[in-house]
């Protein structure tokens, strides 16, 4: 979508819009359509709209209002973004092909946040939809917004690069299995990241197979689709400086292996790259914008699948650490994708700090649904700087616990560890057994997001299917913490 900034309503735009606070109508506002407002009970709650027609300049005008909520309000931006989510939602296929939107009265982070909702909402992944009726293509390709203050261009800019990463993982989540597989992610992002200036360095089975990355690999030799490590480096911060570490699992697509899931729903598996997604678009997000940090992002890519070559329920593997890993059950396999990752990026780099990311554990969803991922860390400062970027761009986060009891629960009577541990406290053990490759003293943090990647219906700022979950969790603990 066009975005664009404009000092008065260009010629020929038919759908004009006002953001208006609750309760509160724009003066000059025409008296038909206030009385049309006001029989419609519109009162400007956030995400409520409200449209009819007018005559402006001897031109009719489908004119809308927006509501933005109250407006001390203590989420004001996200509700001036679900206003614009509520815009896209009503107009992309409408027939119209541009809108205004009259930005008197808001502040510059305003004007970016609604456009910033606009835009999220808009995004569809329409390629290989073929049969379309007319009222389900897009239209709307165009948004002017008119009147802005002074900054408002480079705040856009700025968040425009925060929704091309949430963009990037949108797209990388929605593609089926069958055209995004290692190999494939790989190639998808490299251009974009290296047109951004990212260092990109990617591992493949031999390089893996030298390093003793033998879970990772464990989990993809059932594929007939080889496994990748992709790193990506942003140097945007003090030269030399130690970088902030963002590790995601990329399983293209899970099966269960060997241990293999029902039928019903499978399908899904395809997003259990989510992890590895939202890492990919939050590095391109930092690089586009120029981030004035350090920092690292490493995905662990491989698909699961039953095969003659497959790991079996009872194997043992060999980690990069050196550490052994009983696989009690095939199915528990982003763990062993991430132990690998954990270390190699722990030698590799020597971060100052790490946070995971990965759609791990179907516990976590019976734990907190889709409102929130669970995050566990060995660090109290580093969990309230994650809780905190959560609290602000409405990517939440509810602490979980780790402890000597949890962990427990996967020692194993034959090797040092085994891959999973009893029923309850599945999404605990699971951090635990990841806790078990960090190097002592180094900060880390993981975050189950198994509710969050996908939704099976629509929000304030997308649509039914992939929401970019992570990015801006990402990007706005570097921002609070890497560049205060």
């Amino acid at each position: 979508m066009k975005i664009e900034f404009a000092s008065t309503v260009p010629a020929g735009t038919t759908i004009v819009v006002r953001v208006v606070d609750q309760d509160v109508l724009p003066e000059g506002f025409e008296p038909t359509l206030a009385a049309g407002a006001r029989a419609a009970r519109f009162k400007g709650r956030a995400g409520q709209v409200f449209d009819g027609f007018a005559e402006r300049g001897g031109e009719v005008v489908r004119a809308v209002l927006a509501g933005a909520g109250e407006k001390g309000d203590e989420g004001r931006l996200a509700n001036l973004e679900k206003a614009g989510g509520a815009l896209a939602a009503k107009f992309l296929c409408s027939g119209a092909e541009s809108l205004a939107i009259e930005a008197d009265g808001l502040a510059v982070e305003e004007v970016a946040a609604v456009v910033m909702g606009l835009r999220l909402r808009a995004w569809r992944y329409d390629v290989y939809r073929t049969r379309m009726k007319d009222e389900q293509k897009i239209t709307l390709t165009r948004v002017v917004v008119v009147g802005a203050p002074e900054g408002s261009e480079a705040a856009w800019a700025d968040a425009a690069a925060l929704a091309d990463g949430i963009e990037l993982t949108r797209e990388l989540v929605t593609e089926p299995a069958n055209v995004i597989y290692p190999e494939s992610f790989v190639e998808r992002v490299r251009g974009r990241f290296e047109e951004a200036g990212l260092e990109v360095t990617v591992l493949g089975v031999e390089e893996m197979t030298a390093l003793g990355m033998g879970a990772l690999l464990g989990v993809g030799q059932g594929s007939e689709r080889p496994s990748r490590l992709l790193a990506v480096k942003w140097n945007g911060g003090e030269k030399g400086a130690r970088p902030m570490a963002f590790v995601g699992k990329g399983v293209t697509f899970d099966t269960g292996g060997i241990s293999i899931k029902p039928g019903p729903g499978m399908e899904d598996m395809k997003w259990d790259m989510g992890g590895a997604g939202a890492v990919a678009g939050a590095m391109l997000a930092l690089a586009r914008r120029k981030a004035k940090a350090n920092v690292v992002g490493v995905m662990g890519l491989v698909e699961n699948m039953p095969d003659g070559k497959a790991m079996r329920p009872g194997d043992v593997v060999t980690t990069m650490s050196g550490q052994t890993v009983e696989v009690l059950n095939t199915d528990a396999e982003g763990r062993l994708v991430l132990c690998d990752a954990l270390c190699w990026v722990q030698k590799e780099h020597d971060p100052v700090a790490i946070v995971d990311l990965a759609t791990l554990t179907g516990a976590m969803i019976i734990s907190l649904g889709t409102e929130q991922g669970g995050i566990f860390s060995n660090d109290d400062t580093l969990a309230e700087a994650m809780l905190k970027a959560g609290r602000e761009t409405g990517d939440k986060l509810w602490r979980m616990p780790l402890g000597p009891a949890y962990d427990k629960l996967i020692d194993s009577p034959i090797a040092d560890m085994k891959n999973i541990g009893p029923r309850e406290g599945g999404s605990i053990t699971a951090a635990q057994f990841l806790q078990r490759f960090i190097d002592k003293g180094r900060p880390w943090a993981h975050c189950d997001i198994a509710g969050m990647v996908w939704s099976s219906k629509p929000g304030a700022t997308w649509d039914k299917g992939a929401t970019g979950y992570g990015v801006r969790l990402i990007d706005r603990y570097v921002r609070d913490v890497l560049e205060s």
